[in-house]
This record gives C-alpha cells, sequence and structure tokens, in this order.
C-alpha cells in the first residue's frame, strides 16, 4: 500500500501541505507548474483522502473510489464528512482531535473575558480619544470571579475550559447526555444548565445530533443577564432567535468564534456593543495548527503501514483497530477519549 495515492480535494493550507510531504497526493485544485491531474484517471489508485478544514467528503465522492479506506480529516469537528456514509462502505475516518483542546479552551476564556468586561468597547473608547478627552468608560455589570459558568458538552475541550474557570474563581456547573464523574454540578437539560448559569459556554461537537440544541427556550433561559460563549459550531445555535434576544434586551450578551452560515454574519450582529465576534480562530496558531496537521499525518501513515489509525471518530472507530500507544506527540488519543468528546 506505500504506493497508493491519497487525494486532497480541496485547497489546504500550508501546514496541512507540510505535513503532507512524500506522500504520493494528488491535489486536482492546484497544477504547481504540472498538467493538473484528471481524477478520473485515478480513481482507482486512491486509497486515501486527506481532508483538510471544511471540505464536504459526501457519498457521492466515497462512490467513485473503490478502493477508498480511510478519511483523514485535519480538523477536530468533522460534520463535513458523511461518516454514515462511510461506515456503511467500512471506511474509516479519523480527526485530529486531542490537538487543539487548550487554544480553543484559551479562546473562550477570552471571549468570556471581552463579553463579560466589554473590553472590546473598553479598547475603543480609548482608542477614539474619549478616555483622554476625560470621558470615564462606564462601570460593567459582570465579573467572572464569583459568577457560575454552565459548560454545555464536557468533553476534553469542556474540561480545560473548566480548569481556566476554577482558576477564575467560577463555579462550574455542566450538561451532557451521560453525567460524567467529575467535580462539578451537574445539570440534566441544557435548559436547566442555563437557568443555572451567568456565563454559558457552547463545548459540544457540531452535526445533526446537536442542531439546534441552544434553542430559543436555553436562550431564554439564560436570560437577561446571561451571556452565551459558542466555540462549537454555529449550528448548535438558534441563530435567528439568538439575534432576536439579543436586539430585545432579552440576553445580556455573546462572544461568538462560530456561526450558521461562515463566513456570513448576520448584520445585526455587527452593530451589537454587547456582541464580541471572531472569525472561527479558536484554534489558530502556528504551533497547535501544526499539531493538528502532524497528527491528521500520522493517521494516513498508520493506515499506510498496516492499516491501523490513531484518532477514529466515534461512528467509525468500530472499524478501526486503533494504534494503542500513540505517543508523545498526540497523547491521549484513544478511541474511548473520542467517543467521550462525542457526547454532548
Amino acid at each position: 500500500m506505500t504506493s497508493a495515492k491519497v487525494l486532497m480535494p480541496n485547497p489546504a493550507g500550508d501546514l496541512v501541505l507540510e505535513a503532507c510531504q512524500g506522500l504520493d497526493l494528488l491535489t486536482p485544485w492546484r497544477a504547481d507548474g504540472d498538467p493538473v491531474v484528471d481524477l478520473d484517471d485515478v480513481r482507482e489508485q486512491v486509497v486515501v483522502i486527506a481532508n483538510p478544514g471544511e471540505s464536504v467528503v459526501d457519498d457521492a465522492l466515497m462512490d467513485s473510489l473503490p478502493r477508498l479506506g480511510l478519511i483523514a480529516h485535519f480538523g477536530v469537528g468533522y460534520d463535513s464528512v458523511d461518516v454514515a456514509a462511510a461506515a456503511e462502505r467500512g471506511i474509516v475516518v479519523t480527526n485530529v482531535g486531542g490537538a487543539n483542546e487548550e487554544e480553543v479552551a484559551d479562546t473562550a476564556l477570552g471571549l468570556m473575558i471581552m463579553t463579560v468586561r466589554q473590553l472590546g468597547r473598553a479598547e475603543q473608547h480609548l482608542r477614539s480619544g474619549r478616555w483622554a478627552a476625560g470621558e470615564t468608560f462606564p462601570l460593567t455589570d459582570g465579573s467572572l470571579t464569583g459568577s457560575v459558568l454552565g459548560i454545555l458538552g464536557m468533553g476534553r475541550i469542556g474540561q480545560a475550559i473548566a480548569r481556566r474557570a476554577q482558576a477564575c474563581r467560577m463555579e462550574v456547573a455542566y450538561h451532557t447526555r451521560r453525567r460524567r464523574d467529575l467535580p462539578f454540578r451537574y445539570l440534566p437539560s441544557a435548559v436547566d444548565l442555563a437557568r443555572a448559569s451567568d456565563v454559558l459556554v457552547v463545548a459540544t461537537p457540531g452535526g445533526p445530533q446537536t442542531e439546534g440544541l441552544v434553542s430559543e427556550d436555553v436562550l431564554e433561559a439564560l436570560g437577561p443577564g446571561g451571556v452565551l460563549i459558542n466555540v462549537a459550531r454555529g449550528s448548535i445555535v438558534d441563530e435567528e432567535a439568538l439575534v432576536r434576544l439579543l436586539s430585545e434586551g432579552r440576553l445580556g450578551g455573546a462572544g461568538l468564534d462560530v456561526f450558521a452560515d461562515e463566513p456570513r454574519v448576520p448584520p445585526q450582529l455587527l452593530e451589537m456593543e454587547h456582541v464580541v465576534l471572531l472569525p472561527h480562530v479558536g484554534s489558530a496558531s502556528v504551533p497547535t495548527r501544526r499539531g493538528m496537521a502532524r497528527l491528521g499525518r500520522r493517521n494516513i501513515d498508520s493506515f499506510l503501514t498496516d492499516g491501523t489509525v490513531l484518532t477514529p471518530v466515534p461512528e467509525t472507530g468500530h472499524l478501526a483497530t486503533v494504534v494503542p500507544d500513540p505517543g508523545p506527540d498526540c497523547a491521549r488519543h484513544q478511541i474511548t477519549d473520542q467517543q467521550q468528546e462525542a457526547s454532548c
């Protein structure tokens, strides 16, 4: 299998391309001075898809590649891959879960501080010259210290956020589909969690199972003094209800790194001073993205060498032989952790 071809169906960033050097890589989107490969001529040679970012890998693409055995997704969220179709065909799907949780948790904490303390507005107050002109920036209503943080989804990212919240002297509560053995208060529903929280962080995986999980009822329960933070997927939040409740003062604020129809952001949000908006940069640092890319490559190398993988996603994990000891570059990447991460 060492001569098997690896298809990268859509453009990838430099770090992913760097990690994939040495593979017999097909990039039909990039000529690099040579004639573009006609995919029809090599379909039967493709054994692996190296899937960068949010590229869609659907039933039709899988159906056109008769020898396909692995879809190596270079992101953590893999809702752009039809994993049900992959499982039906015996195709293993891997992601790079575990390589980005600390960075995403840092982003969540940053959004919490910026939103609750309105630091973006405070900076603009200074830059605009209003402070120098003698105008004092108003006191903010909220503070992290002593407040209740609700975490929706308590996988690796949720737990990393909880550790940071404890350092900020916040009380941590959480909701998942299954109660975990953790020293935090468990709430039986997303509505109950929101009602008990001052700040609600969304840290659950995306996909059909969690679409619309943060409904209008959940946002209503969070209330006019509450803040929503989303570092997961835009599809998890009812974005129309979010915009409406924010505009009507029925929700206190929001810090958002993800949106329902990226890169398009509802224009109403752009006008709101009590909302902090980021362009999906939760894991966007060079060290973290390089680690993610290297883990994606290790999955490919392992599969091409002996058919094993390091980090299969839960839906196709039963199809995979998992490397028992991935090594120091990707500690904790066992299938049991993947299954836990899938619990919302």
